[in-house]
């Protein structure tokens, strides 16, 4: 028969070589997160304080869908291709081959100044402007250029004009210069052209979004995908980034919103976790379970003496 003392030492051991192995994963990636069957990851992030701080406040997951908020509105992120370093949105408001939406109704797609540097729309992403007007910028010609409509990897208005949404309408209602004299009803642009898809300023009533990932060119505009495509990077934070996950941490960022730290636990480091001593935070953690415990051990044995 095994005494009361031996007994409960054979307890604390087993608890010790329990909790032992939770304490000491104290780099466990706490930023990581789901929204949906969407995986949420660096650089991107729905905690405050973790990914990268030019993708801080973008997401927001709710009722377990994912929507992606900048100035021009918010998108549903159908995907995010962490790969491909790319996001697929969807905007509610955006024409489509089996719909146009017109009244200026769409968001369109503008970012930030100071989140152009890590975002904006793939070159492979056309955005076909509708209904613009006559003294639309478009065809009045940005300072010292014209920037005439033209296809993008493959897709333009020409095509679109052949979706379905047109029937009943037609595009020269739109006046469109197809049919006569006029701006056309539908300008595809690049985005890159124009910096920003903004229907009030471009004097538009309507715009689509549509984007090519095969090099093989679909067979019609009612093959390709809409959605708007946006290609994201941190290529000046990649080695910080790299050295903290490397070890066992969580890229993040300070209380000031840009500094970016690794988080390791309950610490943070300005390298990487390497820097961070894990036994100054887990042995005087252990040291206090273990003292509690073999202080009620030792009361419970003498107790059961008397």
């Amino acid at each position: 028969m095994l005494t009361t003392l031996t007994h409960h030492v054979l307890c604390l051991i087993f608890i010790i070589t329990t909790l032992f192995p939770l304490i000491s994963s104290t780099y466990m990636n706490s930023c990581r997160s789901f929204c949906g069957n969407i995986t949420i990851d660096y650089p991107f992030a729905l905690r405050y304080g973790c990914g990268h701080p030019g993708f801080k406040d973008l997401l927001h997951c709710i009722n377990n869908v994912l929507m992606f908020h900048i100035s021009s509105g918010s998108y549903r992120v159908l995907d995010i291709d962490y790969a491909y370093q790319a996001l697929t949105l969807q905007e509610p408001n955006m024409s489509t081959c089996d719909t146009l939406v017109l009244g200026g109704q769409g968001n369109g797609f503008t970012v930030e100044p100071w989140r152009a540097p890590y975002m904006n729309p793939a070159p492979e992403n056309v955005f076909m402007l509708i209904g613009c007007s006559a003294m639309s910028p478009l065809f009045q010609g940005f300072p010292g250029k014209h920037l005439p409509c033209k296809n993008v990897s493959g897709m333009g208005c020409e095509e679109y004009y052949g979706c379905r949404a047109w029937d009943g309408l037609g595009h020269n209602r739109l006046g469109s210069g197809y049919f006569g004299s006029g701006p056309p009803a539908c300008c595809a642009v690049p985005y890159e052209a124009i910096k920003s898809i903004n229907l009030t300023k471009l004097e538009c009533e309507g715009y689509s979004s549509a984007y090519s990932l095969a090099p093989i060119r679909l067979n019609g505009p009612s093959n390709w995908a809409y959605g708007i495509r946006v290609k994201f990077w941190v290529k000046e934070s990649e080695e910080f980034c790299g050295a903290c996950e490397a070890t066992g941490g969580a890229c993040g960022y300070g209380l000031d919103g840009i500094k970016q730290i690794c988080m390791c636990g309950n610490s943070n480091s300005t390298s990487n976790c390497d820097s961070v001593s894990l036994s100054s935070k887990t042995r005087p953690m252990m040291v206090e379970i273990i003292a509690g415990l073999l202080t009620y051990m030792l009361a419970r044995t003498t107790t059961n003496k008397y």
